[in-house]
């Protein structure tokens, strides 16, 4: 497994091994950066017919200059990959998918299950959902879905979602055994829409700093943004680390309404502009909720497209301190054009640039962006600088530019940040992955630890709360009952991270994802670097 935070590497676990009823499942938002859909093309059934279309469209609508004359004799997919890595054909049962998925599927009882021992456990329930009207509560035990028994079968995530998970209006019927009951209960939920933040966690990390994190850009992610500062400002915040790491993009007016909030008036936020589309400029309104307080943007490798924009415009315009690492530079814009037959291609037709005109695209040519990664690394770790870096291609020649501050900022790819904080890797080692990836800490927390500690408690000792020995010494026999050969040297390595992780989800089972970062954020390094920039 390639390492990264340990933060990223919990959360991508904590998604992947949490099944979702009713809440948006691995939902991410596809109309990405103003993503349209054309009308349907009509067509013959020829698949060298549907071939010459997309070489119409190509000539009709890509971003770049293409020569139509070596793509006629390819086959759809070799002929998309002479484009860009975004440009791709999606057969009828792929592109209805990303259809429903562009819709926004809101729709089901609103929970959140993980399985335990073959055992559904009820580890979060959206407040005012159709499961939390009904009664359904953290910890609860699912036994029976309708007429089926799911209690002690092996139990697959896409067999127990599609029971579970359904149209609004119809209904489910759960058996349910609460925790601590002796007795199960039959309870009738009828689906519905189950409305969801897209703010992650906002809360005061100290006297006067904010923290708000947005994992993407959706539909309401601007309005969610406004009402989460005038709670931390009613808490006195006057300085704002907005976390925007993992962020891999969203609406296009998700993210200019969040710049409108934190930029001034008449201030360029992006703009586009392909061969065949005219540049459009996107403008800061002006009058927002947060345009004069100090601002921290972190940012990492996962930071994407929606999230660059926000944060090239923040660089760009001196608004703020971008920290962290380089984002993933996709700057590209697709429309989507869908056939007769169901299929469709998603078509690049123009690109992003930031207010001084730095393209967020990172190169597609190969060898390019690996090369392009080290340099730039090396330049963050001052190894190498402006006077004694000759390069062997481009990479830094004529991508040079200059902020109304003087900073020098540079184009060719994501977002380079001004604070750089070193991907952090310490104790994860072989047996931390194995535990990871085995689902360890999260069985011994879900199993064997939440039920230990109270929600009272753990709110009233978030900085004081430590796993103890008696915690940590069980969870060594947890592993050993598991018969999981683990090499003790490295074991004990990872022991500090094991236990932060530890923590984290049991933040997180109590108290949510606003947990989860509460406990995370204590020992994160760029949540530290940016509350010391801010000062």
């Amino acid at each position: 497994m390639k390492p990264t935070t340990r933060k990223n590497l919990l959360i991508a676990l904590t998604y992947s091994v949490t099944l979702i009823g009713g809440m948006y499942l691995g939902y991410r938002f596809l109309k990405d950066q103003g993503f349209t859909v054309q009308r349907n093309i009509q067509y013959a059934d020829s698949s060298m017919e549907k071939v010459d279309e997309i070489i119409n469209l190509i000539n009709r609508n890509y971003v770049d200059e293409i020569n139509a004359d070596t793509l006629s004799h390819l086959e759809i997919d070799s002929l998309l990959h002479k484009l860009d890595p975004h440009s791709i054909y999606l057969p009828p049962l792929k592109a209805s998918e990303q259809s429903d998925m562009l819709e926004g599927n809101f729709e089901g009882i609103g929970i959140e299950y993980y399985i335990l021992k073959d055992t559904l456990l009820v580890t979060k329930v959206i407040k005012d959902g159709p499961a939390s009207l009904a009664g359904l509560k953290l910890g609860d035990k699912i036994l029976k879905v309708d007429s089926v028994f799911v209690s002690g079968r092996k139990l697959t995530r896409d067999n127990m979602i599609g029971r579970i998970k359904g149209k609004r209006g119809t209904s489910v019927r759960l058996t349910v055994l609460h925790s601590g009951a002796d007795h199960p209960v039959s309870l009738a939920i009828k689906r519905g829409r189950v409305i969801v933040s897209s703010i992650d966690a906002a809360y005061m990390i100290n006297g006067e700093s904010g923290y708000i994190r947005i994992s993407e850009f959706g539909a309401s992610t601007d309005k969610d943004f406004v009402e989460a500062v005038r709670h931390l400002k009613a808490a006195g915040m006057k300085k704002l680390i907005l976390d925007l790491r993992d962020n891999g993009g969203g609406y296009l007016t998700a993210a200019t309404g969040l710049a409108n909030q934190i930029l001034p008036e008449n201030k360029l936020i992006v703009y586009t502009e392909g061969k065949h589309e005219p540049r459009t400029d996107y403008i800061a309104t002006g009058g927002g909720e947060f345009e004069e307080g100090k601002l921290a943007v972190l940012i990492n490798e996962n930071s994407a497209s929606a999230s660059e924009i926000l944060a090239g415009a923040v660089q760009d315009l001196d608004r703020g301190i971008i920290v962290g690492r380089r984002s993933f530079g996709k700057g590209l814009v697709q429309e989507q054009f869908p056939f007769g037959d169901g299929s469709a291609l998603n078509l690049t037709i123009a690109r992003y640039y930031t207010p001084l005109g730095r393209s967020i695209q990172k190169s597609y040519k190969k060898g390019f962006t690996a090369y392009q990664n080290e340099i730039e690394d090396r330049f963050n770790d001052g190894e190498l600088t402006d006077n004694n870096f000759v390069p062997k291609d481009s990479l830094r020649r004529n991508l040079a530019y200059t902020t109304g501050s003087g900073k020098k900022v540079f184009a060719g790819g994501g977002i380079q940040p001004d604070i750089y904080v070193k991907m952090d890797t310490a104790g994860m080692n072989k047996t931390y992955n194995v535990l990871l990836t085995k689902k360890v800490m999260f069985d011994f927390v879900f199993d064997i630890l939440a039920p230990r500690y109270s929600v009272q408690f753990l709110e009233q000792n978030l900085a004081a709360f430590k796993i103890s020995d008696v915690d940590y010494r069980d969870f060594i026999r947890f592993i050993a009952a598991k018969d999981i050969t683990v090499d003790q040297r490295q074991l004990a390595s990872a022991k500090p991270i094991i236990c932060t992780d530890l923590k984290a989800l049991l933040y997180k089972y109590y108290l949510g994802d606003a947990g989860y970062y509460k406990a995370m954020n204590q020992s994160d390094s760029m949540v530290k670097q940016a509350l010391n920039a801010l000062q």
